[in-house]
């Protein structure tokens, strides 16, 4: 009896270790990284207080606009997304299948490829420029600056939004849809008593993390912003470092950027709420509503204005991509070593951030499991702490860490992973935490009955059940990380670049045709990886 107590005792030790150590170290790791980083801008900006950032014009200046850009950004991506969604839960056509699939493009596409695509169209050289030329017309507008910003965020901010909105539109079972076709309630009587509840639960989190992607937009901001009258704080913060060398400004703005983030999350968590799962005992692919010519008309018209939103700008990167300086572009030493580089740095990243979301997700599972839900919550944050800690304020903290105690430029490779990967995490976490916990719930018992543990475990059981969406979090890390900008920026050079970087110097140097190569070439990589694997993976899951 007392050596099987003993044989008890020692297995559950052992399974509390091999589940507990891995996440705690890893999350102490990230508190370490991130701390040293803020303790650098903290040393830098020993004058940190409310009043200078008040009482000076320039830092009064650059946060109101970063508020005042996040708040049109949002206004129009979520409010042009609700209609849009609207009219896509109610019709079927040929090519909406396809239309979602490049809706899910522009979340993974690289924001200088969009921002290319953008001034192809929209651009004082664009085809829109082109057609009024011919008649003697100027463009009515300058796509850099305020309009330019809205524009892009718009593009890449709507059709997200619009997936999200979609969503609870299509959860609404058919028995309502059912009782209001018997009932005589039809379109806008509908929308507002059966459909617009739905979406208000779900308008919280959306404009929130919408306000949020815009606010802590750089790539944007940085190739269109026009000039200081379109400057925001993470702009702000490279050019105080990159080009003034002003490390005390950066440091107080990359402070002041990271608590008002910090400050929208704990708004946005507090006002967001989940979903409801609703069930259904009637499942149906159609809507039951009286249709109509203006109805249909109405929603023909804001799927039209979406598709002539999204799909342009990509048609002009792969048209004007294929031009006379493909050849000279693709045979430079500047262009492979650039596209070397961002192969390491996405695939050393993505890599990092799937192991280090799989460490702590081990462990917040087994606690939750345990009861402990508090400590698993705080588990998570602390690997999602990057949200709320912008990817360029965390390399502004390296920059000044660093500066004094090696060349940074000599080891930037390693930052430049290590942030990508930190960056990157949240989307692994969020991926791979329900997976993880339903598959410990199916198979945590057997596991312990046969005495399974750590690797064996993790290679014999959960990598069958789970290796789909490990894949897509790796894929979507890959595919983050390939275009990133952010961290690149600051530690870049003439002996270590990105394609992103050499992009946006092409496009600084108003190299349009190379430019356009170049955006070509990270459109295919990026969507091209990320629908090969999400293709692979569906094959071998019903294989």
């Amino acid at each position: 009896m007392g050596e099987r107590v003993a044989e008890l005792f020692n297995t559950v030790r052992m399974t509390i270790k091999s589940q507990s150590i891995p996440g705690l170290i890893t999350a102490g790791l990230i508190f370490v990284f991130v701390a040293a980083a803020i303790s650098a801008l903290l040393l830098h900006s020993p004058d940190f207080n409310f009043a200078s950032l008040w009482f000076d014009p320039y830092y009064r200046h650059v946060t109101a606009f970063s508020f005042y850009q996040s708040f049109l950004s949002t206004l129009l991506s979520v409010g042009l997304a609700i209609p849009v969604a609207h009219a896509l839960s109610r019709r079927s056509f040929f090519g909406k299948a396809l239309l979602l699939k490049l809706f899910a493009t522009t979340l993974v596409l690289p924001v200088l490829v969009g921002v290319f695509g953008l001034l192809s169209i929209y651009g004082n050289s664009g085809l829109i420029a082109q057609l009024l030329a011919t008649f003697n017309q100027k463009l009515p507008f300058s796509i850099y600056g305020l309009n330019g910003i809205l524009l892009a965020h718009v593009f890449f901010n709507l059709p997200f939004a619009t997936r999200l909105l979609l969503q609870p539109l299509q959860s609404i079972p058919a028995e309502h849809h059912k009782l209001s076709a018997h009932l005589g309630i039809e379109h806008w009587n509908k929308f507002k008593l059966v459909e617009w509840p739905c979406l208000r639960q779900q308008l919280p989190h959306v404009c929130g993390l919408v306000f949020m992607l815009c606010f802590t937009s750089f790539a944007t901001v940085m190739a269109l912003g026009g000039g200081p009258k379109s400057t925001t704080i993470e702009l702000a913060i490279y050019q105080a470092i990159k080009f003034d060398f002003d490390l005390q400004s950066g440091a107080l703005l990359a402070l002041w950027q990271m608590m008002l983030c910090g400050t929208l999350a704990i708004i946005i968590q507090r006002f967001s709420r989940p979903m409801p799962v609703i069930t259904s005992s009637i499942k149906s692919s159609f809507f039951l509503f009286s249709d109509t010519m203006r109805a249909k008309c109405w929603d023909a018209l804001w799927i039209l204005v979406v598709i002539l939103l999204v799909i342009p700008p990509l048609l002009m990167i792969i048209i004007n991509g294929l031009n006379a300086q493909f050849i000279n572009v693709i045979t430079a030493a500047s262009f492979w070593s650039a596209l070397k580089n961002s192969f390491l740095v996405a695939i050393f990243a993505a890599v990092i951030a799937v192991i280090a979301g799989l460490f702590i997700l081990i462990s917040s599972r087994f606690w939750r499991l345990s009861g402990l839900h508090f400590r698993a919550d705080k588990l998570e944050l602390i690997a999602t702490i990057i949200l709320v800690t912008p990817g360029l304020v965390i390399s502004t903290g390296l920059f000044l860490l660093l500066r004094n105690i090696t060349d940074i430029f000599s080891i930037a490779i390693v930052i430049v992973i290590a942030v990508n990967a930190l960056m990157a995490l949240p989307y692994v976490i969020k991926t791979l935490a329900q997976p993880m916990l339903h598959t410990a719930q199916q198979y945590d018992q057997l596991c312990a009955s046969l005495g399974m543990f750590g690797f064996s475990r993790f290679y014999l059981v959960e990598w069958r059940a789970i290796r789909q969406p490990i894949v897509h979090a790796f894929s979507i890390s890959f595919v983050l990380s390939m275009g990133d900008l952010s961290a690149i920026a600051l530690f870049g050079s003439q002996d270590f670049s990105t394609l992103p970087l050499y992009l946006f110097q092409l496009l600084g140097s108003y190299q349009m045709e190379s430019a356009a190569v170049v955006s070509l070439f990270l459109l295919i990589i990026s969507v091209g990886i990320f629908g090969l694997i999400e293709k692979v993976t569906i094959k071998k899951q019903f294989s």
